[in-house]
C-alpha cells in the first residue's frame, strides 16, 4: 500500500473510532428513552475555584465548571437527571435543585445535614432524580453556608415532546438570573457575623447573569445585553438567586406578560414591573416593538426592603438593544438615546401586595389547581427575628443591646445537626439527632404585629414536625415585630403549595378563612410572608422523606429561621422513600 493510501486509511480509521466514541457517549441517552419520549440526561459538575473580576476587584470564587453563574440544565418533563458533582475545593459542598419535587427521591434534594451529609474535598456524589409533573423555570444552587452566592445556575424544564405551551410559542427564550456580588469572600463575611453576633456586611452589587452593569463603578464592560428583533415575542425566564434581597425589575418603555411562577403556569396578566423574592422564578413574555425604535432601553432591578437593617441600596442595569437594519457599528448604537424605567420605591408594600394578588393558577382541565379542600392538620407558625445571649466571656456582642441576632419559627431557632436528618430517620438512628415534636402553634401568645414583648430571646432545638403520609395541611405563617416587622420569603422543599390567603396585622382564625381562595390560588414553592402580616398555604403531604422549610434570605437562615417536616412512608410500595444510593456522602 502506498504512503498516501496508508494515510487515507489511517484517517478513515480515526474517523470511525471517533464516531464510535461519540455514539457510545450518546448511548446512555438513547438506550434509556421511554415510550413517552423521556430520556436520561447526564451532567458533570466540577466544583472549582476560579478567579473572577467584578467592580475592579478580583477574587477566587467557587464555581461549577469554571463558570459564574454556573451551567444551564435543560430537560423535559418526565426526564431523569444524573448529575455527578465532584468537589475540588476546600469547602464542603452540597447542591439543591430548587423547586424540583423529588418524588420519593429525597436523597437528591441537597440541603446539607438535612437530606445528605455534604460532599467533602476530593469526593463526589451522583444526584439522581426524575422530573415529575413539572415544566417551566427553576434553578440549582449550593445549599451550605453562603456558597450559593456564586454556585447557582438555571434549570429549564421544557414540556414533553409535542406538548405546546398554553401561550403562543416564543421566538426565543432567555434565562435572566438575579444575583449579588461581594468584593470580599462571602464565607468570611458570614463567619465574622456569626462570631460577633451582628449583622453581616451587605453585597457590593446586584447582577444580571453575573454582570453588574453600567450604573456601578468600573462595570460598563460587565453589562448584560439582551439583543432583540422588532416584532418578536421573547420568553424571559427570571430567577432571583440573590442571597438576601427581594428585587423589583422593569424594562423602560416595555410591558411584560407574566405566564408562569415557580414552574407553574398562571393566568396571564400584563405588568410593567415584576417582583421576585430570593428563591422565586417567573416567566414573562416580552413582545418587542413592531419597528426599530431608534433607541435602547435599560433593564434595571433594585431591592424591595421592609426591615430596619442595612441592605445593598443599589441598582443593577442591563441593556435591551434592538437589531437595526441600518446601524451596524457599536459607535452608532451608543449614539442612540437610552431610556430608563421607573421602579417602585424601596418599601412599596402596596405594589408588592397588588402584584402577588394578581398571580392565579390556570385552573384549567389540562392544568388543574388541586387545592386540598379538606384539611387534616392546621398549623400556625410565627416567623421573625429575635436575640440570643452573647455567650462571649467578658465581651458584648454586636446584636441588639449586646446580644446576638437570632431568628426562629414558633420561637425555636433551628440548631444545625452534624449528621443528615434523613439518614438518621431512615436508619432508625434519630436519638440524639432530632426531636419529633415541633409545636403546631406558638407556645406563648402575644400581639405579633404590635408592641414587642420585653423578652426577645429565642429557644433553640432540632425539632421536626411529623406527618402521616398524604396528610392535607393548612399552614398559616405570621410575621412578628419583635425586632421590627419584615418580609420573609419561605421556601418549602419537596412540595408545591397553594397560597390560599394573605393579609396584614394578626391572623384571625374566625374571619380570615372566609376569604380564602380555594378555586384558583397560585401554586408555588417559595412565598413572601408579608411584612407585618400573614400568609396561608395548603399542601398535600404525599411525598415521604425529610423536607426542609426555611427563609430564603440567607442571613435569616444562618440565624436559625428554618425547620423540617418528616413525612412518613405510606402503605404501598410507591408511597415509600427509595433506599439511599451507595455513594451517599458520609459526615
Amino acid at each position: 500500500m502506498s504512503g498516501s493510501l496508508q494515510l487515507l486509511a489511517s484517517a478513515a480509521s480515526k474517523k470511525v473510532f471517533l464516531f464510535s466514541v461519540l455514539l457510545l457517549c450518546l448511548l446512555p441517552h438513547l438506550a434509556s428513552a421511554s415510550d413517552d419520549g423521556a430520556i436520561t440526561r447526564h451532567y458533570e459538575f466540577n466544583v472549582r475555584l476560579q478567579n473572577v473580576t467584578r467592580l475592579c476587584h478580583t477574587r477566587s470564587v467557587v464555581t461549577v465548571n469554571g463558570k459564574f453563574p454556573g451551567p444551564r440544565i435543560v430537560a423535559r418533563e418526565g426526564d431523569r437527571l444524573l448529575i455527578k458533582v465532584i468537589n475540588h475545593v476546600p469547602n464542603n459542598i452540597s447542591i439543591h435543585w430548587h423547586g424540583i419535587r423529588q418524588i420519593r427521591s429525597g436523597w437528591a434534594d441537597g440541603p446539607a445535614y438535612i437530606t445528605q451529609c455534604p460532599i467533602q474535598t476530593g469526593q463526589s456524589y451522583m444526584y439522581n432524580y426524575t422530573i415529575v409533573g413539572q415544566r417551566g423555570t427553576l434553578f440549582w444552587h449550593a445549599h451550605i453556608s453562603w456558597l450559593r452566592s456564586s454556585l447557582y445556575g438555571p434549570i429549564v424544564i421544557l414540556p414533553k415532546k409535542n406538548v405546546p405551551y398554553p401561550f403562543a410559542k416564543p421566538y426565543k427564550e432567555v434565562p435572566i438570573i438575579f444575583g449579588e456580588w461581594f468584593n470580599a469572600d462571602p464565607e468570611a463575611i458570614i463567619t465574622q457575623a456569626m462570631q460577633t453576633g451582628g449583622g453581616p456586611n451587605v453585597s457590593d452589587a446586584y447582577t444580571f447573569n453575573g454582570l453588574p452593569g453600567p450604573l456601578y463603578n468600573c462595570s460598563a464592560k460587565d453589562t448584560f445585553k439582551l439583543r432583540v428583533k422588532p416584532g418578536k415575542t421573547y420568553l424571559l425566564r427570571f430567577i432571583n438567586a440573590a442571597l438576601n434581597d427581594d428585587l423589583f425589575f422593569g424594562i423602560a418603555n416595555h410591558s411584560l406578560t407574566v405566564v408562569e411562577a415557580d414552574a407553574i403556569y398562571v393566568k396571564p396578566f400584563e405588568t410593567e414591573i415584576i417582583l421576585l423574592t430570593p428563591g422565586q422564578t417567573t416567566n414573562v413574555l416580552l413582545t418587542t416593538k413592531p419597528e426599530f425604535p431608534k433607541a435602547s432601553f435599560l433593564m434595571t432591578a433594585r431591592p424591595y426592603e421592609t426591615g430596619a437593617g442595612t441592605f445593598d441600596n443599589s441598582t443593577v442595569a442591563g441593556i435591551l438593544e434592538y437589531e437595526s437594519p441600518f446601524l451596524h457599528s457599536v459607535i452608532s448604537m451608543k449614539k442612540l438615546p437610552l431610556f430608563k424605567p421607573t421602579l417602585p420605591s424601596l418599601n412599596d408594600t402596596s405594589f408588592a401586595t397588588k402584584f402577588s394578588k394578581q398571580l392565579r393558577s390556570l385552573a384549567s382541565a389540562q392544568f388543574p389547581a388541586n387545592v386540598p379542600q379538606k384539611v387534616d392538620k392546621h398549623f400556625f407558625f410565627t416567623v421573625g427575628l429575635g436575640t440570643s445571649p452573647c455567650g462571649l466571656k467578658n465581651q458584648t456582642c454586636q446584636g441588639p443591646n449586646g446580644t446576638r441576632f437570632a431568628a426562629s419559627i414558633n420561637n425555636i431557632s433551628f440548631i444545625q445537626p452534624t449528621t443528615s436528618l434523613l439518614q438518621s430517620h431512615f436508619f432508625g438512628q434519630s436519638k440524639g439527632v432530632y426531636q419529633s415534636f415541633f409545636p403546631a402553634n406558638p407556645l406563648h401568645w402575644f400581639n405579633y404585629t404590635g408592641n414587642p414583648p420585653n423578652n426577645t430571646f429565642v429557644s433553640n432545638g432540632t425539632q421536626l414536625m411529623v406527618l402521616p403520609f398524604n396528610t392535607s395541611v393548612e399552614l398559616v405563617m405570621q410575621d412578628t415585630s419583635i425586632l421590627g416587622a419584615e418580609s420573609h420569603p419561605l421556601h418549602l422543599h419537596g412540595f408545591n403549595f397553594f397560597v390560599v390567603g394573605q393579609g396584614f396585622g394578626n391572623y384571625n382564625s374566625s374571619t380570615d378563612p372566609k376569604n380564602f381562595n380555594l378555586v384558583d390560588p397560585v401554586e408555588r414553592n417559595t412565598i413572601g410572608v408579608p411584612s407585618g402580616g400573614w400568609v396561608a398555604i395548603r399542601f398535600q403531604a404525599d411525598n415521604p422523606g425529610v423536607w426542609f422549610m426555611h427563609c430564603h434570605l440567607e442571613v435569616h437562615t444562618s440565624w436559625g429561621l428554618k425547620m423540617a417536616w418528616l413525612v412518613l412512608n405510606g402503605k404501598l410500595p410507591n408511597q415509600k422513600l427509595q433506599p439511599p444510593p451507595a455513594d451517599l456522602p458520609k459526615c
